[in-house]
């Protein structure tokens, strides 16, 4: 008896999640591009036009911006949660003291800073991101600038700020906090404030944090460089001591665009 030939089996089901991923991987972006090994002179050029456009772009929205705080956190946060919350009242907060609020513009907690400080009254700016996947920007900023790159972008929602708050986030929140604090800790940045908000969540980084000091791999007093709370009351009043009095900072009256540079007066 002839066995039968086996049947070719079917392919499992691709979710589609799964062709997301694909489809990312098999995108240039553009960080993707120019991280990818030597590439010709003029594709460097050409991504050195790029950085000099981004960051060019964003001195001229930017150059209206008051003294920020820059807010960082999770895109995933819920509204309504108790984070975003949080990440409101901070908003406000920041507003109140008279700073901008500055944050990458998206959503979850990055939107919740922003809302705050626009329904406070305060300035809100947005700081966004081009992705292959497009991240919208938040209903809550008065003006805001799109970056090609993320080390531009990390770049500019550092320069313009007094302080940073830092709520529960991902990697990318780690990434931003971790790049100030080594900026402030080698005299890169002045000695600007970096608020932790949230102890249960942050507790087993600053656990890692005490251990390195321990080991000899950070100084003994880089933790003090960070100031961890659950209480809005407690973060304003931080920044009220070590920004607002240490560096002198008022609410300043918004410069005047200049139409020659076709730039636009913001409103708050």
């Amino acid at each position: 008896m002839k066995a039968k030939a086996p049947q070719n089996p079917q392919p499992p089901a691709v979710s589609e999640e799964e062709i997301r991923q694909q489809e990312v991987f098999e995108l240039e972006s553009p960080d993707r591009t120019w991280l990818s090994g030597p590439r010709s002179r003029w594709r460097d050029a050409m991504t050195l036009f790029h950085v000099c456009r981004d960051f060019i772009r964003a001195f001229r929205t930017l150059h209206f911006a008051g003294p920020c705080v820059t807010i960082f956190g999770s895109a995933r946060t819920m509204p309504g949660s108790d984070f975003y919350r949080m990440g409101e009242e901070m908003g406000a907060a920041c507003a109140r003291l008279g700073f901008t609020t500055m944050t990458g513009g998206g959503p979850g907690i990055m939107e919740a800073g922003n809302k705050g400080a626009f329904e406070a009254g305060g300035c809100s700016i947005g700081v966004n991101i081009e992705l292959p996947f497009e991240q919208h920007l938040n209903p809550y900023v008065h003006r805001s600038v799109t970056m090609r790159y993320f080390f531009t972008r990390k770049t500019i929602l550092v320069k313009y700020s007094y302080a940073f708050i830092v709520l529960p986030g991902g990697f990318g929140s780690l990434d931003e906090m971790f790049e100030t604090l080594t900026l402030i800790q080698t005299g890169k940045l002045r000695n600007f404030p970096l608020i932790l908000m949230g102890k249960d969540f942050w507790k087993p980084l600053m656990e890692l944090v005490y251990h390195m000091a321990e080991e000899g791999t950070i100084s003994p007093g880089d933790p003090d460089l960070i100031f961890v709370t659950d209480d809005v009351e407690d973060a304003a009043a931080h920044l009220q001591r070590h920004a607002v009095r240490q560096f002198g900072l008022r609410r300043k009256a918004v410069p005047r665009a200049m139409k020659i540079l076709g730039e636009k007066q913001v409103e708050s």
